[in-house]
């Protein structure tokens, strides 16, 4: 199943020619892991046996892109319909090729209840 990552107009002028566009980001799940991307930027692939939680935010966030600290990251297009994902133990991704540690992902989807009740069916 593909979820993909939703855009505001912003965004999508701003990260489409730079190879971060919807073609390129989106989230994945199979039944073992769920992948996450965001173009060129971010990469995430993620055993779901390590997902222990998904929920919807009702806020909105000023940034937009791949960006993070400490194991908690946002990857978004929008400033709304944000999922977070819990993940125990961490999961490894990758920001710009370079390697982090995952236990917090943050991600922006058109209907942000499609991915919670993805991820609650194992």
């Amino acid at each position: 199943m593909e979820i993909p990552i939703s855009f505001n107009r912003f965004s999508r002028v701003l990260m489409t020619p730079l190879g971060m566009g919807r073609r390129h980001s989106r989230v994945t799940l199979t039944p073992d892991h769920m992948e996450a991307r965001l173009g060129w930027a971010f990469r995430a692939t993620v055993p779901r046996s390590s997902i222990t939680g998904a929920v919807a935010q009702a806020g909105r966030v000023l940034s937009l892109g791949a960006h993070g600290w400490r194991g908690r990251w946002l990857v978004n297009g929008a400033n709304s319909g944000l999922v977070t994902i819990t993940i125990d133990p961490p999961a490894r991704a990758r920001v710009l090729g370079v390697p982090v540690r995952l236990r917090e992902l943050t991600v922006s989807v058109a209907v942000p209840s499609d991915l919670v009740g993805a991820l609650a069916v194992q």
